[in-house]
């Protein structure tokens, strides 16, 4: 990989001073999982390498529940410098978010999930193959054509239109984070601001651009989650278990009063270059008791819009699956899949 100078900054302010106003010149190290693969790759090739490892506020570097009393608002906070294993194995995450903490636990292997962090799985780069070839110029770094359109397609977008850059979000705790309603808070060169999470990633077409929408001198500090009482569930459909990403996945949350379902939300996950807002399928739930047939029309609804490339027809199937599975699980029923 190319020589570059590495800073160990112990404050996010002094991080922030050391990042370039711009991208490509200097990068973020927190687990390093994705960020050195590209630098082995020619990929990223900075002149910085910022270190997160020795940041020491506690804000960055711990989940905070507080106690949630009858009738009073409360949120979670979770830093960004969290590993993904404390997020999975954590026991009060799983009571009040199961979609997340259960998202947690599928990424990658546990020497992935032990060196992975919460802000890392947000701000990652894709996974196109096209992208992380040196010798490919695609639209992400100069070219004037987005190769997997028309050649190796069958793990990338479904919903494509409009999307000149047909690469899928890779982020796992994306969908979960969005249904649950969370926002992120980060901090640049002007201080702190808050994003919500519906609003934080963008389907990226050229190289000063990234699948989020953060300026090149700004970090993530940490990400609020809302304690609303939702049921909410995460589902997933993989090629193999261990070391993958998922093909295409399903995060629900709702609130469940009487029987019925409302403030309705349905993510899809890995389908779209930004996490996917299934509108029409949270309109056929809303308000409905949710029954596997029910579940089933929801599945069929969330495929509304889907325009499949040459080899990656076969995630509109799974997405049926995904979105039927996820709210059943939400609902409390149980799993007949597994029996």
């Amino acid at each position: 990989m190319k020589n570059f100078t590495y800073y160990r900054p112990t404050t996010l302010e002094a991080a922030v001073a050391l990042l370039d106003s711009r991208w490509g010149t200097s990068e973020l190290l927190a687990g390093g999982t994705d960020l050195l693969d590209l630098q082995k790759e020619y990929v990223a090739q900075p002149d910085k390498v910022v270190s997160l490892n020795f940041v020491n506020d506690p804000i960055f570097t711990r989940i905070d529940v507080p106690q949630i009393l009858p009738g009073t608002k409360a949120q979670v906070s979770i830093g960004a410098g969290v590993k993904l294993a404390e997020i999975a194995e954590h026991a009060e995450l799983k009571k009040l978010f199961p979609a997340l903490t259960d998202a947690a636990a599928t990424i990658g292997g546990p020497q992935i999930r032990n060196m992975g962090t919460l802000g890392g799985n947000l701000c990652q780069r894709n996974r196109c193959w096209y992208f992380r070839d040196e010798f490919v110029q695609c639209l992400l770094k100069g070219g004037r054509k987005c190769y997997a359109t028309d050649g190796e397609n069958r793990y990338h977008a479904i919903f494509t239109r409009g999307h000149p850059c047909v690469i899928v979000n890779p982020s796992t705790l994306a969908p979960a984070l969005i249904a649950l309603g969370a926002s992120a808070e980060t901090v640049g060169p002007t201080g702190k601001r808050t994003l919500e999470l519906s609003k934080f990633f963008q389907a990226p077409s050229k190289p000063d651009q990234r699948e989020h929408v953060l300026v090149p001198n700004e970090i993530v500090v940490r990400v609020l989650i809302p304690v609303e009482g939702l049921r909410n569930a995460s589902y997933e459909v993989r090629h193999k278990h261990s070391w993958d990403w998922p093909l295409v996945q399903a995060a629900v949350a709702f609130r469940l009063s009487g029987g019925k379902a409302t403030d309705v939300r349905i993510i899809l996950g890995h389908v779209a270059p930004t996490p996917h807002i299934a509108t029409e399928a949270q309109k056929l739930v809303e308000g409905q008791t949710i029954t596997p047939e029910l579940a089933a029309k929801a599945g069929e609804a969330a495929t509304a819009g889907a325009a499949p490339l040459s080899q990656n027809g076969y995630k509109v199937q799974l997405v049926k699956v995904a979105v039927k599975r996820a709210l059943l699980l939400a609902s409390g029923a149980q799993p007949d899949w597994l029996l």
